[in-house]
């Protein structure tokens, strides 16, 4: 399960609103040292042996997360005590204004490190932090750890959104090919439908308190496309609203296939069941053939290869491949995806050598090595990863000629990116038209 998956999971923003986010395509500051507000949290933490990290990631995860590092900790004699919660939106401020703050944070969201930053609780970025940054990152990742002028952190891991998942066999059979532009990808669909006498996409929206968000995925990623990275970036600090005509376009140009019956549900019933049907419950109906298309991210890999859902294999010549979301016009390289920044709320010198160890190439191999995840590190080597899918989104994160940009939803303040704008959503599939889908969503955000 991904990271990203277990931010889905977790409760809504409640304590600290974001507003006012600047964080796209800001500077890296190699200097560091002072705050947004210029006071800076101060010294913190103390040289004992223990540097405590404290994130979303579970089960699993966190053990391969633990494992990621447990070469390093013996090397270097410094023990990192790692601890989840599901509750960490909610609770790392709490925790920050109580005086009880880990050493390190793990943050799912951009905006949360921001908002913390701006409050004097997160130090800037040490300079060994702040050299791998420059070198292994790109600007546009950069600025999602970059608040003012300051940087607070580094990324961690990623995945890329934009996925669809089908069946190299369906379409070789078929004749079928991969489209190129978003006008091919409408008329394979159509052919598809004609071929098959059934609709050919498959689509699951649920997912308990988060039950939306794979449909706010698809808007992001046709605002990318249609509208291109500056309306993408007013969209998300409220420059425009929903209503913006671009907005609409976007919402719009995803319904020719979402509410489109003769295009969707397969394997499940009419438009509506979208919103009935959890996102992992689809890598079934995926992997038997009931369904031949799917938008989904880059950790759907593990759902389809999972047992319990058929146990498809993944790659360009086994049961299931994806192509990339198509741009309007064909060799578009834009892309949305989502990640962690790694934040500290001390900075003796163990904390500071776990979080240089963190924004290395040498962590990033490490764990892409254990499987499931993959980095944005420009020094991961992508065979570092075994799924394919991993090693072609690797590739596309690494390409200096692609656009990137973070999940719009994960950027947007808590009250509308992981609120109203997944209800909305789901509101949109059950029939509520897309002008006023729009304003209630837009009236939701946060007054200044």
């Amino acid at each position: 399960m991904s990271s990203i998956l277990h931010r889905r999971l977790a409760a809504p923003l409640a304590v600290f609103a974001i507003a006012g986010l600047a964080l796209s395509g800001c500077a890296v500051d190699e200097t560091n040292g002072g705050s947004a507000s210029g006071g800076g949290p101060g010294d913190a933490g103390t040289v004992d042996g223990v540097v405590t990290v404290y994130g979303t990631i579970a089960d699993t995860e966190a053990d391969l997360l633990e494992e990621s590092w447990a070469d390093w900790e013996e090397e270097n004699d410094i023990d990192i005590k790692y601890e989840s919660s599901k509750e960490f939106e909610a609770q790392i401020g709490i925790r920050a204004q109580g005086g009880s703050a880990p050493d390190i944070a793990i943050f799912p969201q951009p905006g949360l490190l921001s908002d913390l930053a701006s409050r004097n609780y997160i130090q800037p970025a040490p300079q060994e932090v702040a050299d791998n940054v420059a070198e292994y990152w790109s600007e546009d990742w950069a600025g999602y750890a970059t608040t003012g002028d300051t940087l607070y952190g580094a990324p961690l891991m990623a995945s890329v959104k934009g996925w669809v998942w089908y069946s190299p066999s369906e379409f070789a059979a078929n004749g079928w090919t991969e489209p190129t532009t978003w006008d091919e990808l409408l008329t394979l669909t159509q052919t598809m439908a004609e071929t098959k006498g059934k609709a050919p996409w498959c689509a699951g929206f649920g997912s308990e308190a988060a039950t939306g968000w794979p449909g706010t995925d698809w808007v992001e990623d046709l605002v990318l496309r249609q509208a291109g990275p500056e309306v993408y970036d007013q969209w998300v600090s409220h420059d425009i609203p929903f209503t913006d005509p671009a907005i609409q376009t976007a919402l719009d140009s995803v319904g020719e296939i979402l509410l489109n019956p003769e295009y969707v549900n397969a394997g499940y019933g009419g438009v509506e069941s979208i919103n009935t049907t959890t996102f992992q419950d689809v890598a079934r109906v995926l992997g038997n053939g009931e369904c031949s298309l799917h938008h989904q991210a880059s950790f759907y890999d593990g759902f389809i290869q999972d047992p319990e859902n058929g146990n498809a294999t993944v790659g360009p010549d086994a049961d299931i491949w994806a192509f990339m979301t198509p741009s309007i016009e064909a060799g578009g390289n834009a892309v949305v995806g989502g990640g962690e920044i790694v934040g500290a709320f001390s900075n003796d010198e163990e904390t500071v050598k776990v979080t240089e160890y963190l924004s290395s190439p040498e962590w990033a191999n490490s764990r892409v090595s254990l499987g499931g995840v993959l980095s944005a590190n420009s020094g991961l080597d992508p065979e570092s990863a075994e799924s394919p899918i991993l090693q072609e989104a690797i590739k596309i994160l690494q390409d200096p000629e692609t656009t990137f940009r973070f999940d719009a939803s994960d950027l947007m303040p808590g009250a509308v990116g992981s609120a109203a704008f997944f209800t909305g959503i789901v509101d949109w599939i059950n029939g509520k038209p897309s002008d006023e889908v729009l304003s209630q969503i837009d009236a939701a955000w946060p007054s200044e």
